[in-house]
């Protein structure tokens, strides 16, 4: 098995804002007018984007939210948990990984504007994934949390908050 550092330098990954490495690997040429998108969306938007998506160590994606749905693909490494919380305070968590016994699952889908994190089932280890977004993902699109907000709107959630926010 190949380690985290392979996957980093085979698929030419780079630092993530988020946390963790990617590489944008597909963006559609076909776009979707604004005017036929929900009013979240600032403009136009190609109709998907994907990326590799990778986490090692103690590294974790840290909650954000898009306008877009995201559906999450395992590729490799360790189970990843992706933990969503929606606007009705609604906290789940996804297991990516190989082992459906275990409750994990090769794809999963976290909803537009939900927000969202990721990080790995058991510390010390490597996970990659793939994202693809519909419609596209475009950074105008994306919000990081901040964690003092994020308490206030949903405090029973504070350990789940505090351990996947920097600020």
């Amino acid at each position: 098995m190949h380690d985290a550092q392979y996957w980093i330098d085979a698929l030419k990954l780079e630092p993530h804002p988020e946390g963790g490495y990617f590489r944008e690997t597909y963006r559609s040429p076909l776009a979707i007018s604004q005017s036929a998108l929900p009013a979240s969306f600032a403009g136009d938007r190609s109709v998907s984007t994907a990326i590799y998506f990778l986490l090692r160590g103690e590294d974790f994606s840290a909650f954000h939210r898009i306008a877009s749905d995201e559906m999450w693909h395992f590729y490799a490494g360790d189970p990843l948990s992706v933990h969503a919380i929606d606007s009705d305070g609604q906290s789940i968590e996804i297991k990516l990984g190989p082992d459906p016994v275990r409750g994990e699952v090769f794809q999963a889908v976290v909803p537009a504007g939900c927000w969202f994190g990721s990080c790995l089932a058991q510390p010390g280890t490597f996970a990659l994934v793939g994202c693809t977004v519909a419609p596209g993902f475009d950074f105008a699109d994306f919000e990081m949390a901040k964690r003092s907000s994020l308490l206030r709107e949903f405090p029973q959630h504070a350990d789940l908050i505090r351990r996947l926010t920097r600020s």
